[in-house]
């Protein structure tokens, strides 16, 4: 998840999409109006130990919105691990 957020914070669709499942990732990924990531916090989080192949994180990231301020989104995502390797898979 954190590798995620310093994915979009520092616009890199590629890492991005590389880590996405497969059967949800989309063809491309536009990050020219990507906000001004700043910060993430983990809220939770539902199984992805060492013995699981899924788990579920629920995250808090803030981003400065071009007015002045800061906003936060809010989400939980799915994630699946193939190979030793974990995708983000949905939002749930």
């Amino acid at each position: 998840m954190r590798s995620r957020f310093e994915a979009f914070r520092d616009g890199d669709a590629a890492w991005l999409l590389a880590s996405w499942h497969r059967s949800t990732r989309p063809r491309t990924l536009d990050l020219s109006d990507n906000p001004r990531w700043r910060g993430l916090q983990i809220l939770d989080t539902v199984a992805g130990g060492p013995d699981d192949d899924r788990g579920i994180v629920e995250f808090r990231a803030t981003y400065l919105v071009d007015r002045g301020g800061v906003e936060i989104m809010q989400e939980r995502s799915e994630f699946v691990r193939e190979g030793g390797r974990w995708y983000y898979l949905r939002e749930v």
